[in-house]
């Protein structure tokens, strides 16, 4: 298979190349292996693999063949050493079963060779790890494809894959969406399973699925995979068709929201605006919203942001410190400077200090938080707002192994980056981000929407929509073999 060919095809397409016999299943792997071993050098995007042979898949799933890589965090496949980003965990962690998700991949055909970088257990929107050294971006190797899902976005921007595994406690598919000009699906809570080793992770804070090029391969890929395993603690309704067929067929009339102040984290707090580059991508499709029909106007979810945020620090460092003694306690090891980053250790720290009533705490203000979502989504279908507040950030300027941050400090330092996507992870809500803006420098730009809960047809629908009128997966980051 042509090189330019493959790293051109989505995976929808590849899928169905190989289906029909035109190309091999042995040759998308052979054209995977060749773009990554030219590309690697310079992204540093992942830390196992390439594999001899891509991991087990079923022949006549809907992606057979379809070469793909998995994330370094919470997803495992059975044997394949799992590092959470950290030095912690030596020469990494092999694990004797597949999860849930996993075992939906290898159903759905994807030929998985390899994983994929990300920050130490997550907690970061950049992928800098002291582990792995720092994963660079294709559209400017100076600068990061975001995190913590940038190992990921970094080979699926490159043309090393056409869609890899991500998930998101904080907006960690829809940062290097947005940074690595991909199209990163957030699900509603529950809709993908966690199982079987988290039941709500991140206190229902994490989701997990897939980064891609196209709005097709989100949406096939989702009705591969979407539904709740026995054991999952949600069972939510089946869309009233097919995602890929939703977003094929388009958009009724919506009534969208629209908004470029920060939601939380200290730009709000300073009172300080987003880059220009992100608030024009917002006002630009505002009016191509308009143009296609729908009813847009301003207006944003009244939120307590300072007791929002401090809700979300504790939820985080609650799970960094219950992560960090559960690895510890496995391996028989001592977290310290030596093996754990400062930032990581710190967290920690101040997570073991909470308390059964602090953590309540949290639960009653993330309940007052999505039950005044909800209240908006009765007058709003869609609340529109860029994805982060910069097109992305230069590697280094975020350090997880800084020791002058402290936890407060570094939980700034992320959300200084990310105003908008954690209330999405907070209300359970599904949410989108779509490459449809373009810096300055030449750069890719996200803008996100959010929807009710359980709603991923909106989205998709409307994705579908955005991407017909305003094609970009002819655009190709510099970094890219073909």
């Amino acid at each position: 298979m042509d090189v330019d060919e493959y790293t051109r095809a989505d995976a929808t397409e590849l899928a169905e190349l190989i289906r029909t016999g035109q190309v091999s299943a042995g040759e998308a792997a052979t054209a995977a292996r060749t773009v990554l071993d030219a590309v690697e050098p310079t992204l540093n995007a992942v830390v196992e693999g390439p594999f001899d042979t891509p991991l087990a898949h079923a022949e006549d799933g809907p992606f057979a063949g379809v070469p793909f890589v998995v994330k370094d965090l919470v997803l495992h496949a059975e044997g394949v050493p799992h590092h959470m980003g950290s030095r912690l965990l030596g020469p990494g962690v092999p694990f004797p079963y597949d999860s849930e998700l996993m075992r939906r991949f290898r159903a759905a055909g994807l030929a998985t060779i390899g994983v994929s970088a990300a920050p130490e257990f997550g907690f970061s929107t950049v992928t800098e790890p002291v582990f792995h050294g720092p994963t660079r971006n294709p559209w400017d190797p100076q600068r990061s494809p975001g995190g913590s899902s940038g190992g990921s976005a970094a080979l699926v921007a490159a043309g090393v894959v056409p869609v890899a595994h991500a998930n998101d406690g904080g907006g960690s598919i829809r940062i290097p969406a947005a940074f690595s000009g991909l199209v990163g699906l957030k699900p509603s809570r529950g809709r993908v399973s966690p199982g079987p080793d988290y039941a709500d992770p991140l206190f229902g804070l994490g989701v997990e699925f897939a980064l891609t090029r196209t709005v097709r391969d989100s949406a096939g890929l989702f009705d591969a995979v979407h539904g709740a395993a026995p054991g999952d603690g949600h069972l939510l309704p089946d869309p009233p068709a097919p995602y890929r067929r939703l977003a094929e067929a388009g958009s009724r009339p919506l009534r969208i929201a629209v908004s470029t102040a920060p939601l939380c984290g200290p730009l709000l707090r300073e009172g300080r605006a987003v880059d220009p580059a992100c608030s024009q991508a917002v006002r630009d499709v505002a009016a191509a919203l308009e143009q296609l029909g729908h009813h847009v106007e301003e207006a944003a979810p009244a939120l307590d942001a300072e007791a929002f945020d401090d809700a979300n620090l504790k939820v985080w460092c609650s799970f960094l410190a219950d992560g960090l003694a559960g690895v510890a306690a496995a391996l028989g090891v001592t977290p310290g400077p030596d093996t754990v980053e400062a930032t990581t250790l710190a967290c920690a720290e101040y997570g073991a200090s909470l308390s059964a009533l602090d953590l309540y705490a949290v639960e009653r203000v993330f309940n007052t938080v999505t039950r005044g979502m909800a209240a908006f989504h009765q007058d709003y279908d869609l609340l529109l707002t860029p994805t982060a507040a910069v097109p992305n950030v230069a590697i280094g300027e975020l350090r997880g192994d800084d020791p002058s941050l402290g936890a407060q400090g570094w939980y700034d330092a992320i959300f200084t980056v990310a105003p908008f996507t954690a209330l999405a992870n907070v209300t359970g809500n599904p949410a989108i981000s779509l490459p449809m803006g373009t810096s300055p420098e030449g750069w890719p730009v996200g803008v996100q929407f959010s929807a009710p809960y359980a709603d991923e047809a909106t989205l998709l629908a409307l994705a579908g929509d955005l991407e017909r009128a305003h094609p970009w997966s002819t655009r190709r980051a510099p970094v890219l073999v073909g």
